[in-house]
């Protein structure tokens, strides 16, 4: 009797594990894991890269970054490629020095939009 029934709970067991593990990944959110900047980093000169990789994979035509000077204006800055599907890459020019915050939202592979900032300072 017990081999009879070890076999469909086994299977059963093992599908439910595989179905677990294949979906965590579908449901996890866009963390930013690198940027340059680096937050709280200290930078200079007047134009500056910027880069931003994620855990998963973003959209970057539904993107949004936009800069946040020291004196409290705020610029909207077009991500100008996508070299891969987890980075945005973008520039700012004409900066002055400061404290200055890069806020991000993309649109993430699960469907979900995700938010942040990366805080640098110009010198």
């Amino acid at each position: 009797m017990r081999r009879v029934l070890a076999g469909p709970i086994c299977s059963g067991l093992l599908t439910i594990i595989l179905i677990a593990g294949f979906a965590a990944p579908v449901w996890a959110h866009a963390v930013l894991v690198d940027s340059k900047p680096k937050a709280n980093s200290v930078v200079a000169g007047q134009q500056l890269p910027l880069w931003l990789r994620f855990n998963v994979r973003v959209d970057g035509n539904r993107s949004k970054l936009r800069l946040i000077g020291p004196d409290g204006s705020s610029v909207t800055l077009d991500p100008t490629r996508q070299t891969s599907p987890d980075t945005l890459e973008s520039h700012a020019a004409g900066l002055k020095p400061g404290a200055y915050k890069l806020q991000w939202q993309v649109l993430a592979s699960d469907g979900h939009i995700s938010r942040g900032e990366v805080d640098f300072t110009m010198k």
